[in-house]
């Protein structure tokens, strides 16, 4: 994922959604037709310090978003 810095910091400012992660991390998440690996979900792990800042505990490529964890926030389609 060093190479795909841009992908993760774009994923953090615009997700797709939000799920509730362990341990007081959150997953934005968020859809990118053309990845390194094809059509894939781009999922960016991070623990909010405050509302103003936080870090980034890691990132993985996915077929899908997981079913079983909360979603607190999803974008509107407009």
């Amino acid at each position: 994922m060093a190479n795909q810095r841009d992908l993760v910091l774009e994923t953090l400012s615009n997700p797709e959604l939000i799920q509730q992660g362990d341990v007081d991390t959150l997953l934005a998440i968020r859809f990118y037709e053309r990845s390194p690996l094809m059509r894939k979900y781009l999922v960016v792990v991070y623990k909010e310090i405050n509302r103003t800042d936080g870090f980034v505990l890691t990132a993985y490529f996915t077929s899908s978003p997981s079913r079983r964890r909360r979603t607190i926030w999803k974008r509107s389609r407009s």
